[in-house]
């Protein structure tokens, strides 16, 4: 409907698929009979998570993520020359910086609850797409996709991330803010 067409109101129609822009996936995603979206518990996307820098041009390794004492339970969002290059255009970008799978294989073992990354997927176009969302999903890990950290520095931030709420779904549109946690005052 639209007011400038003589409508009583103005109503827009959406239509898209459950993996664009940003979003979240669920275990489902990559997992038989896994967690779908409905099941994600809200701690897994609303707190303290920290933004790592990673300096790879290619992909997260394991080796740059020991330099990083990554620890159980926290929720890491990866900020990567993705966040440089390539939001500034329309066109997909098959070389995005990614998550290796021995990486997420790693974030496993550490218990991580949540990985973001700023690009449209957290496992290569061409290298370990796979093998990374097994690895992250089947571990019982949340992961936000899409982020846009260009202008958000390494450290410590408090997330926000809430997908729609999709009955069954394993993938949901979010819109997700951080905001920099700063020193407490004394």
């Amino acid at each position: 409907m639209d007011l400038e067409k003589g409508d009583a109101c103005t109503v827009s129609r959406l239509s898209m698929g459950a993996h664009t822009g940003t979003h979240m996936d669920a275990p489902s995603h990559f997992v038989a009979r896994g967690p779908s979206l409905d099941a994600l518990p809200f701690d897994a996307v609303v707190g303290r998570a920290r933004v790592v820098a990673i300096r790879s041009p290619r992909a997260v390794t394991v080796e740059e993520l020991r330099r990083h004492a990554i620890r159980r339970g926290e929720r890491i969002l990866f900020r990567t020359r993705n966040s440089g290059r390539c939001w500034g255009t329309d066109a997909f970008v098959e070389d995005f910086v990614y998550v290796s799978a021995d990486a997420a294989r790693y974030l496993a073992e550490r218990g991580v609850r949540l990985v973001g990354v700023d690009y449209l997927s957290v496992g290569g176009f061409v290298h370990d797409g796979q093998e990374t969302h097994e690895a992250l999903l089947g571990a019982g890990i949340w992961v936000v996709e899409g982020l846009d950290l260009s202008k958000v520095r390494p450290g410590p931030v408090d997330l926000v991330c809430l997908p729609l709420r999709l009955s069954g779904s394993e993938g949901a549109p979010a819109r997700a803010i951080v905001r920099e946690r700063r020193p407490a005052r004394r």
